[in-house]
């Protein structure tokens, strides 16, 4: 009996792009370095034509663990013979809750939904009911999700007419667009000229602790906690990113600021769809919804997989690894051995190069100075750190170009020696391909 081949990315590229639609389910890469993933395990990704890969991705942040993580695969095929979902509680989503009000300072009461998005548009929805108003007030280069009020100025192309934001996508209406008010990262004096002017508009201040890869300035934090403090708007931590990854209780406990409302994701089930919103007790009343047969008001939060069993099992265990003594030190050590190694390699060729982030939360950029907002962004070649991305990937190294690189528990003292290997050839790319232009 004559075999079927096996099909090849090239293939496989070919059905994605008549199924799909632009053949993209996530970041978009050039056709030529467009990948097609079959598996993963610990820090590996192979793709279907058989190629080995570090993977630096992580399935965009929630492979803390990394592929494949035994206790995760173990949780998850127990609670898949029990059942999948029931649209009710189970002990799994119950238990998850009790852990995450254990680890995060801010968390009195949970609430589950199945994704960043969805967390940070609930979240937005209880601060406008809890304050009665109507406005909320974003950073330029911030993401929280691709709902309307979060596409506003979160990757402008030009820094934005502060406050009027720029939506990133067609088809939002204008008048969301009018209840979003930008301000600039680390900008405190800015931000309270803001606030001050606006706050009986405010329902809330929305930021993520660690905005993309770019610390908050000493203070900015703290600034921002008492000023919503001082006008009676809830301060909102889009945690999707840095929730116990930072820091088991995430960037509030990293940072030692408590916000009103956090939302959490990503790390917090391991690779499963999960996401959930953290608050205070009176906050999180309002999602009660025992409250409508009482005549009182409430925000509407529901959803079909809300607190999903499967994805709970996983997230706790993920949490049970995660705090065990000595995770954090790891990933703090290895990720500072990149972003030391990294900036050796640039500075022996003459490149210009700046590595930013917190701990296994890494960006790198071509500039002459550390940014410090997202205008500074703008202002770094993007185009070089691409080219260095993509030299990455023909190396050996999953990355999205450009971006982020999350480093996980699987990621191994020779990952990090291979990785600086396939940097130092990138770097030599990157440094050629400048000379060649220069040249011309």
């Amino acid at each position: 009996m004559t075999k079927t081949p096996k099909a090849t990315r090239t293939e496989w590229l070919r059905r994605a792009r008549e199924a799909l639609g632009g053949a993209v389910t996530s970041f978009v890469l050039p056709e030529s370095h467009a990948i097609v993933l079959s598996h993963g395990l610990g820090s590996r990704v192979v793709d279907v034509d058989g190629r080995d890969y570090i993977d630096y991705v992580l399935g965009s942040g929630p492979l803390i663990l990394g592929h494949a993580h035994p206790a995760i695969v173990e949780a998850v095929s127990r609670q898949a013979a029990l059942g999948s979902t029931f649209y009710t509680l189970t002990p799994a989503a119950i238990e998850l809750a009790e852990e995450i009000i254990r680890a995060v300072p801010c968390a009195e009461q949970i609430k589950f939904v199945s994704t960043g998005t969805e967390a940070t548009f609930h979240a937005l929805r209880i601060a406008r009911a809890y304050t009665g108003r109507t406005k909320i007030l974003k950073f330029e280069g911030a993401f929280h999700g691709v709902h309307d009020y979060a596409l506003i100025s979160a990757f402008p192309a030009v820094p934005s007419d502060l406050p009027q934001g720029q939506p990133d996508s067609a088809g939002i209406p204008p008048q969301v667009a009018e209840t979003v008010l930008v301000s600039r990262w680390n900008d405190l004096d800015v931000t309270r000229a803001l606030i001050e002017q606006h706050a009986e508009e405010l329902a809330a201040v929305i930021c993520e602790p660690l905005q993309r890869a770019l610390p908050p300035a000493p203070g900015f934090l703290n600034g921002l906690r008492e000023l919503t403090e001082r006008y009676g708007i809830l301060l909102i931590f889009d945690e999707v990113v840095t929730g116990f990854r930072l820091a088991y209780g995430g960037a509030q406990e990293r940072y030692g600021v408590v916000p009103d409302l956090a939302t959490f994701g990503k790390a917090l089930s391991g690779g499963y769809p999960l996401a959930a919103i953290a608050g205070r007790r009176e906050i999180m009343a309002l999602t009660d919804p025992t409250r409508r047969s009482r005549g009182e008001p409430i925000a509407h939060l529901s959803g079909t997989l809300n607190g999903n069993p499967l994805a709970a099992a996983a997230g706790l265990a993920t949490l049970h690894v995660l705090r065990q003594p000595g995770v954090y030190d790891y990933l703090y050590r290895i990720s500072e051995q990149l972003r030391t190694g990294l900036r050796e390699l640039a500075a022996a060729r003459g490149i210009p190069l700046q590595v930013i982030g917190e701990g296994p939360v890494l960006q790198i950029v071509f500039a002459e100075e550390e940014p410090r907002d997202y205008a500074a962004l703008l202002r770094a070649d993007r185009e070089r750190a691409v080219r260095f991305g993509l030299a990455c990937l023909e190396r050996g190294l999953f990355v999205n170009p450009g971006a982020k690189l999350y480093l996980s528990l699987a990621h191994s003292e020779a990952d990090i020696a291979r990785t600086m290997e396939i940097f130092s050839a990138a770097l030599d790319t990157v440094l050629s391909d400048a000379n060649a232009t220069a040249s011309d």
